[in-house]
């Protein structure tokens, strides 16, 4: 029996052997004391890594990028976010609801940017009507495109020139820098700190392509990190003996990192697959996240085409659109034959 195709994401992967190594070797301490080694070790190496004071470590994105947020403003402040942002649209509305931090959601560009005049715009004047304007938030990717990092620069000077401060969703910060590094020769590890410097906050996830089984950093100075500590204990994320998760996201810093451009090129593989099909709109992917419009007669197949390809041992997600992402339990075979079953679909 072939093995499974999971393409539904990269939050899917399961720890290599040389993580669960690491995992099982590491030295323990109870962390909500600050005394296990293994966390302050993995919260120094991201900081460091990405060029600031401090780091935080958290055990989902979703509540790095709540304590980011809530850190930076206070109730009645909003922060300016893509309308179809992670952090706005799918992470349950904990600013708003949690933290009385209103969001101010700008529409996208079709590169995934905000435009900076739009940024401009919505920035509210000091006057009691309006909530005030503190924060301005990016993710990169988006949708797995890559932002480009003169636009990054562009957007954090027009925020700090009107006085907000700037945070990085970055759940996919290094394949960003993977594919960034791919058009400037220099190292990934070098294009995150040019990324993430950009901010004055940053949020990284171990759990989706580096592969570590749970958890995310949430970096920023230390006046910042000391704010966001006191968050994280207000949402519940004070952990005790985390260096078993802390030593599993040290080792994909080590190891994951570079191998990200396998799973780039994977996903090449598979748009230039799935390219020219009748009622399939493939878009030119960045990093490891594929979108595939269905179109015309084939627009209300999408449910049969998920039904065929889990017949066949393939797991995607969507419906009108289609969401295939690949990751390091995903190899070339089981995208030849995700190629060959989307095909043979079509063909039908």
């Amino acid at each position: 029996m072939n093995p499974v195709v999971d393409l539904r994401s990269d939050t899917v992967t399961r720890p290599t052997e040389a993580m669960r190594t690491a995992m099982m070797a590491a030295p323990l301490g109870d962390d909500v004391f600050g005394d296990d080694p293994s966390v302050n070790a993995l919260q120094e190496k991201i900081a460091g890594l990405l060029g600031f004071a401090a780091a935080l470590f958290m055990p989902t994105g979703t509540q790095s990028n709540f304590c980011g947020i809530v850190s930076h403003c206070q109730r009645g402040d909003e922060y300016l976010v893509g309308q179809t942002a992670h952090c706005y649209r799918w992470e349950g509305g904990g600013a708003a609801v949690l933290g009385s931090v209103q969001p101010q959601p700008l529409n996208h560009q079709e590169d995934g940017t905000l435009a900076l005049a739009d940024i401009d715009a919505a920035i509210k004047p000091d006057d009691a009507h309006f909530a005030r304007t503190r924060l301005l938030t990016l993710e990169n990717t988006w949708g797995g495109r890559l932002l480009p990092i003169e636009y990054v620069r562009q957007a954090t000077t027009l925020a700090r020139s009107r006085g907000l401060q700037t945070h990085l969703d970055g759940a996919r910060l290094f394949n960003a820098a993977v594919a960034q590094a791919a058009a400037t020769g220099a190292p990934p590890q070098q294009e995150a700190r040019r990324i993430a410097e950009c901010f004055d906050s940053a949020s990284v996830c171990f759990s989706k392509g580096l592969g570590a089984p749970v958890g995310s950093a949430l970096c920023g100075s230390r006046e910042f990190i000391a704010r966001a500590h006191r968050m994280r204990k207000m949402a519940g994320g004070g952990l005790r003996q985390a260096g078993l998760l802390a030593a599993a996201a040290a080792h994909a810093l080590d190891h994951h990192v570079d191998r990200l451009a396998q799973d780039h090129a994977l996903l090449r593989r598979l748009a230039a697959g799935l390219a020219g099909l009748p009622g399939l709109e493939v878009a030119a992917p960045h990093t490891n996240i594929l979108f595939a419009d269905l179109t015309g007669p084939a627009r209300d197949r999408g449910a049969a085409l998920i039904a065929h390809l889990k017949d066949q041992g393939i797991l995607i997600t969507g419906l009108h659109r289609l969401r295939l992402v690949t990751h390091l339990n995903v190899d070339a075979a089981g995208i030849d034959r995700t190629i060959q079953a989307v095909r043979a679909f079509f063909k039908a």
